[in-house]
């Protein structure tokens, strides 16, 4: 299945009670959950009509790659990346995404460069509208696209999971209006991509990553209980409608 930026994915899957999962994640990474975020099985069971039971099995789930800490007595709740976990995940991305650019230059063709000159007029649009979901996901799908061309699958993969973590410090550490990256700097990495100058690309997209983690506000901060039922009600109908269509 297609994930929320773009590429195939496994942390979108297709199995029992995967309606609830990929909700949750979306909704993580697009900063309508936020970190600290309590997840109260009995309200979100309630949210999505299902038992408390399927509910633990997906909080376990997204324990497992790291959007949500389960604390023995005391519940989930979204994840709060500390200030170094959030700078190391940049830092990481850094390394990996820069490395790869010569290798992204080399592959590049004019179909690429159409396709992310689309991403980055969608992103363009999201920014003026203040679409907050699509900011952070188009923004997500840029980087994710740009290592694709290279033809690196597992790096790839790599970059996509590392930007749910990513969205998640933004949500910690960012201004509260601070939606996936600055949408100016993709456009200017995309005019060196067609100069096809793989040195000052990597230099750019290491200044990026850079700005990034200096925009951060390391303080603490924590956020109350969302309105799950009000959150959820659409993906709720939707599944209903499809259970009847069957």
């Amino acid at each position: 299945m297609t994930s929320w930026n773009g590429l195939n994915t496994a942390y979108f899957t297709e199995d029992k009670d995967d309606h609830i999962y990929n909700a949750l994640v979306r909704s993580i990474v697009e900063h309508q959950l936020l970190p600290g975020n309590k997840l109260p099985e009995e309200a979100l069971a309630e949210a999505f009509s299902v038992s408390r039971t399927g509910i633990r099995r997906v909080l376990q789930r997204l324990a497992a790659v790291q959007l949500v800490t389960l604390l023995p007595k005391r519940g989930a709740h979204v994840t709060v990346p500390d200030a170094e976990e959030s700078r190391s995940v940049f830092t990481t991305r850094k390394i990996l995404e820069c490395a790869n650019m010569s290798e992204v230059v080399a592959h590049c063709q004019s179909t690429h460069l159409a396709a992310m000159k689309k991403l980055v007029n969608e992103e363009k649009v999201a920014h003026e509208e203040r679409n907050g979901p699509a900011a952070i996901r188009l923004s997500a799908a840029f980087h994710v696209q740009l290592q694709a061309i290279s033809g690196n699958k597992v790096l790839t993969e790599t970059v996509s999971q590392l930007t749910l973590r990513s969205s998640l410090a933004i949500a910690a550490w960012g201004a509260p209006w601070q939606q996936g990256c600055r949408c100016h700097d993709h456009d200017f990495l995309l005019s060196l991509l067609k100069k096809r100058d793989a040195v000052a690309l990597a230099e750019k997209m290491a200044q990026h990553f850079d700005n990034i983690v200096a925009s951060l506000r390391f303080e603490n901060s924590e956020g109350p209980t969302p309105d799950f039922a009000q959150m959820f009600s659409g993906i709720v109908d939707r599944q209903v409608q499809g259970e009847e269509a069957q």
